[in-house]
């Protein structure tokens, strides 16, 4: 599937981990439900007059009475010339082709690479488990209860113990 949409370039921001594009879909491309159909899939942005295209995850698409918010997420590994073909027409009106990509969200995000057998090790840390009242069961003998530490106190069931004698005097 292949749209096209008129649309603002708004921004196009990146950070160490990733980086964002959002557009500003105008006039009746923001009725077009194959917008909302490929939301969280991987496509093919590309803009008219810029011949380089971005692998982007379609991250999402919000719609207020003013306007329609497209975000999307660019492949990591994009190289910068890429990008920066793009960040040129930032802040212009664009036509903006989107494609399906043949690539799923996993390949994407590079998620292929943790399997289920490289889990089976035990990592680091306190081992338990999370019981569904929000409580946690911890696997370590040394580990305190609540129980555990009831008559723990000083005074016993009734709390500390409180020295006899003028109670205006301070200790220090």
């Amino acid at each position: 599937m292949k749209i096209q949409v008129a649309a603002h370039f708004n921004k196009q921001t990146k950070d160490s981990k990733k980086e964002l594009v959002q557009f500003h879909v105008k006039g009746e491309d923001e009725k077009k439900p194959e917008l909302n159909a490929m939301t969280r899939s991987v496509v093919l942005l590309s803009i008219e007059g810029v011949e380089k295209s971005l692998t982007t995850e379609f991250s999402k698409s919000t719609k207020d009475a003013k306007k329609t918010v497209l975000e999307f997420i660019v492949k990591g590994d994009t190289s910068s010339e890429h990008s920066y073909e793009f960040y040129r027409k930032a802040g212009s009106d664009v036509v903006l082709d989107i494609a399906e990509s043949q690539m799923s969200i996993e390949e994407f995000r590079g998620d292929e690479e943790y399997d289920d057998e490289e889990h089976d090790e035990p990592r680091e840390g306190v081992h338990g488990k999370l019981n569904p009242d929000g409580t946690v069961d911890v696997d370590d003998p040394n580990q305190l209860t609540l129980e555990d530490t009831q008559g723990d106190t000083e005074g016993g069931e009734d709390g500390p113990v409180i020295p006899e004698g003028d109670s205006d005097d301070l200790p220090f």
